[in-house]
Order: C-alpha cells, then structure tokens, then sequence
C-alpha cells in the first residue's frame, strides 16, 4: 500500500498485522480520491475508524489543511504514527487513540470537518450510530461531506429519516462507498 498522489507520492504505508484492520487497497483509494479532489483543498479532514491512517494521509498528501485520525487499535495507532512520520505529514495531523463516540465528544467545539471518512466494522451498524451522533454536532456543517465505506449489504434506507441525503455512491466488488451530506430533520 501506498500514497496515490501529492507531497507524499508514492511512499509505501505500513499497514497493522492480523485481520482487525482491512486497509483499503490503492485502487479503490485511486477511485475515491478522484471523486473528492474537489473537496480537499484546505480542508479539515476526520478519519475514523483509521486503520492505517492511509485514508487521512492521502487527504493531506492531496492539500487537507489538516486531519484528525481516530483510532483505538494500539497496533493501528502505532501504525499511523510511524506513516506520518514517514510521509513527513504529522505537523499536519492529530491522532486520538480511543472509541469514536467518546473521540467525537471531545472534538465538539474544537473542530468543524470539512470532509469526514468512515470505514468502520462491517455489519454492526457504527455507521448509523456515528452518523446520529453526528447530526446533532457542532464538528459539521451544511456542505461537510461524509463517506461511509460499507458491505455491500449495508442497510442506508434510515437516511432520510435521521437528516441526510446521499450525494452519491460508488458499489465495488465486496463494498461500496456511500457520500452523504447532513440537511436537517423534517
């Protein structure tokens, strides 16, 4: 795995042993980052569920002002730490090892996210529950985009009804990414 594009092209990524992690491969990264370049300049980027933190330092490596990763693997941590280092990206970066709820309490009032990726756990709803706690947080405003990466048999058709709308969507072979921007209940 690598950085596809920007300052840190090309430089290899170290990735978390075992199988708590899935980083997303280069060419699925290729594809989504071509779908949000238009986002990322000067941005304020939040990458939960980080993994790696390939994601997050693509977005810096791209022109992301800034990015929170938030992680609580203790094996990814290291990960991602080691990454910045090496893709000289850490001035940049903000790393919380820790569950998201609790991290995404801490980040209200201190951060406003342009752009937000989440690739949690398939199959055991953290999105839909990231995306409640989000609705009602001062870290999002009307254009922040969030991207969900999924199962392909990922339930979205609560959506609507918690105050968001899907962007647009890209199916994969075994998942698929889901942008969603939040416009309010009723």
């Amino acid at each position: 795995m690598r950085v596809i594009a920007g300052s840190a092209k090309s430089i290899r990524l170290k990735t978390p042993v075992g199988l708590s992690t899935r980083p997303t491969t280069d060419r699925i990264k290729e594809t989504l980052f071509n779908m949000i370049s238009p986002y990322l300049c000067d941005c304020c980027f939040l990458d939960l569920f980080s993994g790696s933190g390939a994601i997050g330092i693509e977005a810096l490596s791209r022109g992301a002002r800034s990015a929170v990763f938030v992680e609580q693997n203790a094996n990814a941590i290291s990960c991602i730490y080691e990454n910045l280092k090496n893709t000289r990206l850490e001035t940049w970066a903000k790393v919380i090892k820790g569950d998201v709820f609790h991290a995404l309490r801490m980040l209200e009032g201190k951060y406003v996210f342009d752009c937000i990726f989440m690739d949690p756990p398939y199959n055991m709803e953290y999105e839909k529950k990231v995306l409640r706690a989000l609705a009602d947080s001062s870290c999002i405003h009307s254009d922040t985009i969030i991207i969900i990466e999924a199962s392909l048999e990922t339930d979205f058709s609560y959506l609507d009804e918690i105050g968001y709308e899907i962007i647009k969507q890209k199916t994969y072979k075994t998942n698929v990414h889901i942008f969603v921007s939040y416009k309010g209940v009723g």
